[in-house]
Order: structure tokens, then C-alpha cells, then sequence
């Protein structure tokens, strides 16, 4: 796989064959690539004309553009998603393509226990409930003063974090239950190279092991998928649980900090467990 990013749109180029209904028209690229999402099947339109592309997004169709030599001189920089090998799709990332293209999350991984999946504006109802206890809030900082504020935070965050990495601060969910128990992933911090795991499981959900399940499940991910050698965690010193976890997981102390009045253990991870590919 390569994947290509610039500084306004992502170009992903992505390698397996699969199926593809195929069709010219006059010339032109165009085809129907079949995908299943939650079970139902969708089409993600692949084509290299700009009016055709036009049309099929006017029609709330997802499109993906096909680049090549002869449609160089063709404006595709509305475009979010483009190839160079239509041909030759993995069907992971035609999915998260169509995700993507759709306003739909991102299934990120899933454990025994439990889904990490993107996060939607959706969830933030239920975030409010989880940073309502006081032992949430703690240690985290808390949501913006009102619902509407933090939802249009996770719409903004979803166009320019999960778009342009490809990696965040996710939703946890529960397996079985379906219900949003918490949030985890991988952020970059202002003033550090190294990427942060953050993570919070809401209390009701705490004393399962979730926590390192899901955590271990995102270093692993971090470096086999991201291609992270080291990670950082920002613990306040107080915080003796989830400093217990991170010595768990395998980080190491590097230093004392302060930020913003209050004191942080500034933890490493080199050795990043091994990853089991629960991708979905």
C-alpha cells in the first residue's frame, strides 16, 4: 500500500484485487465497486472524468477519482480520495473510503471485549454522562460548557484530524452491549514529537480489564499500522490508576512536567505489542 498526503486532500493508493463491475463509457473510466457496509451493499464510484464525477456527487453518489497521465490537466482538487490503480482496490480501504466519503465512522479495531470505531457526534450524549462523575473529571479535562459546542468540536475534528492523519482519539464501545463506554486512541500534543495514547473508560464499565485490552490493542496498532516506534503517555502524578495500567502496558518513566499548574509523569513506550489484526 502507499499512501500519499499533501497538505489540502489525502490521496490514498491502495493495492488488492477484488471485484469490479466494470463499464466504459466513451472513453472514459467508469465503474461500480461493490461494498458492504453493516451489511448492506453500496457502490463507491471510481472514475477519471471531472463532469462525470461531478454529476455522480451532485446525485449524493460517494466517488473515488482515478489519476492517470491524460486527465492530469483536469481539476480533482474537490476531491477527497483518488488512485492510481483502480484495478488492483484492497476492500478495507474501499470501505473506509465510502465511510469516509459517506459521513460514515471508521471501524478502527475490536478486542474480546469490545469496538473501537471513530467518533460521531452522536456519542457526545453519552460523553456528557461519562465526564459527569467526578472521578472522570479529575484527571481529564472536561467537555465544552454546551452538547452543541462539543459536537460541532467532533465535526471539526473529524474533517481535519481523522481526514488528514488517519488516526485519533476514538469511541470504545461495548461488544456486547453496543453502548459507548469510553474513549482511546492516538493524538499528537502541542510541544511533543511523540504521539500520546489517551484513554478513558466511564466508571460504571471500569474493574473489566478494558482498559489495557483496548490500550494494548491500540499500541499494537500504532506501530503496525501507523508505523509509531515510540509513544508517549502524560499521567498526572496522583493518578496511581492509570499509572499502574501504563506500567502494565510497558511504559517507562521518562521525566516530571507541569503544564498548565498541574504535574505530569511523562511515560515511553518503545516496545509496542505485537498487533493480532482485529482490524474489521
Amino acid at each position: 500500500m502507499k499512501i500519499v498526503y499533501n497538505v489540502i486532500h489525502v490521496i490514498v493508493i491502495v493495492t488488492e484485487k477484488s471485484g469490479i463491475v466494470k463499464g466504459e463509457v466513451n472513453g472514459m473510466y467508469l465503474k461500480k465497486k461493490k461494498v458492504l457496509i453493516d451489511g448492506t451493499e453500496r457502490i463507491l464510484y471510481i472514475t477519471d472524468h471531472k463532469d462525470t464525477a461531478e454529476q455522480l456527487r451532485a446525485a449524493g453518489e460517494a466517488v473515488l477519482i482515478y489519476l492517470h497521465a491524460d486527465n492530469r490537466d483536469q481539476d480533482f482538487s474537490g476531491y477527497l480520495f483518488a488512485v492510481e490503480d483502480p484495478e488492483d482496490l484492497e476492500p478495507e480501504y474501499v470501505e473506509r473510503v465510502y465511510r469516509r466519503l459517506k459521513g460514515l465512522p471508521w471501524n478502527i479495531l475490536e478486542t474480546a471485549s469490545c469496538l473501537v470505531r471513530e467518533t460521531t457526534p452522536e456519542d457526545v450524549d453519552v460523553f456528557y454522562r461519562i465526564y459527569s462523575n467526578p472521578a472522570i473529571t479529575r484527571y481529564m479535562e472536561t467537555l465544552y460548557p454546551e452538547v452543541e459546542q462539543e459536537k460541532q468540536y467532533v465535526r471539526e475534528y473529524i474533517e481535519k484530524v481523522y481526514t488528514f492523519y488517519g488516526f485519533g482519539v476514538w469511541t470504545v464501545v461495548e461488544r456486547e452491549s453496543g453502548a459507548v463506554i469510553g474513549r482511546a486512541g492516538i493524538s499528537y500534543r502541542e510541544g511533543f514529537e511523540e504521539p500520546e495514547l489517551g484513554f478513558i473508560i466511564g466508571v460504571p464499565w471500569q474493574g473489566k480489564g478494558y482498559a489495557y485490552e483496548v490500550c494494548e490493542a491500540i499500541l499494537g496498532y500504532a506501530s503496525a499500522a501507523l508505523g509509531f516506534t515510540r509513544i508517549q503517555a502524560l499521567v498526572e502524578t496522583e493518578n496511581l490508576p492509570s499509572l499502574r495500567l501504563c506500567r502494565k502496558l510497558g511504559f517507562d518513566y521518562d521525566s516530571k512536567i507541569a503544564l498548565r499548574e498541574r504535574e505530569y509523569y511523562r511515560l515511553i513506550i518503545t516496545e509496542l505489542p505485537p498487533w493480532r489484526r482485529e482490524l474489521l
